[in-house]
């Protein structure tokens, strides 16, 4: 089975191609936007912004599963740049979904808690209705809804506040700002599921191997949309939190620096985030047959290969 990984530099699919599972289970070709890969190697090329290298990528490789782990992701850079989050969250992943159709390929693509509003108070399910407050909102439901239309034979898997132990995001944010300052204020009115890249790679390749071992009844009641987050819940306070504790234990932080919990409003950005991100995983959990452990876990996982 030929495979095609999308992003291959990010956080999700940098984590694929270090787990190996994807290789494991057919022929991998791995592309980024230049062909470059972090590390070191070399991949193919292909940049959701420009169209055009795409559908020459997939022509080319003729891919049965095709892995989408790129997207536009600057949240806040997105209110300026709309157009262009547009294009790659959704313009280009309506083209995979369309090539996929025609060619009997599986698309598996990543989505995000910024569909909703946030105004709920308890986790959203699956078909909860969407609402996005910000432009890189609006984009990933478009993405989702050029997936449904499509055609495609689909896993589209929203996830949240995701981490890991390479690239940009708030877990490795915290562990340079906490050893450079002696205290920190962190927001601590967002509430969601901190959700490791090792995590979604592990839960996405179960999900795989069910597709695969399915009959074509059992696929069509597969298709469509997931919650592919950890279990339980906490602030982003509670986060940083819970990652300067496990990194004192680790000896990767001297000491730990102190957290205020602050509010949205004391920390205001260009976009606006959903302050309730907690999404229902049981869905993902029944179909899949793969349980979906606490965040908590995760965080410990994480530390435990930084450390070492």
């Amino acid at each position: 089975m030929k495979i095609l990984l999308l992003g291959a530099n990010g956080q999700v699919g940098h984590s694929f191609l270090k787990h190996g599972g994807l290789a494991e289970r057919g022929e991998l070709v791995a592309a980024s936007r230049d062909g470059r890969l972090n590390d070191g190697g070399t991949g193919a090329i292909a940049d959701l912004a420009a169209p055009d290298t795409l559908l020459a990528l997939l022509e080319r490789e003729r891919p049965r599963l095709i892995v989408n782990a790129a997207a536009y992701t600057a949240v806040d850079r997105a209110e300026q740049e709309e157009a262009l989050a547009t294009q790659v969250n959704s313009a280009s992943v309506g083209l995979l979904g369309r090539w996929a159709a025609q060619h009997d390929a599986l698309l598996v693509h990543y989505s995000t808690d910024y569909v909703f509003d946030g105004t709920r108070t308890t986790p959203y399910p699956v078909d909860a209705a969407t609402a996005p407050v910000s432009a890189y909102g609006r984009s990933k439901l478009a993405g989702e809804q050029a997936l449904r239309e499509s055609g495609a034979a689909y896993l589209n898997f929203r996830t949240a506040w995701v981490y890991a132990p390479h690239g940009h995001n708030f877990m490795r944010t915290m562990l340079r700002l906490g050893a450079e300052r002696e205290e920190l204020r962190v927001v601590a009115d967002q509430h969601g599921a901190p959700t490791s890249a090792g995590l979604i790679v592990r839960a996405t390749l179960a999900a795989v191997d069910r597709w695969l071992q399915a009959d074509a009844a059992e696929r069509q009641a597969l298709v469509g949309t997931h919650h592919l987050v950890a279990s339980e819940a906490t602030t982003w306070h509670g986060f940083a939190v819970a990652i300067f504790e496990r990194a004192a234990e680790r000896g990767l932080l001297a000491r730990k620096p102190r957290v205020i919990p602050i509010s949205t409003a004391e920390f205001p950005t260009p976009a606006r985030r959903p302050a309730w991100s907690v999404l229902d995983n049981a869905g993902f959990q029944a179909h899949f047959g793969y349980q979906l452990p606490s965040w908590k876990d995760g965080l410990r996982d994480v530390m435990s290969q930084l450390s070492t």
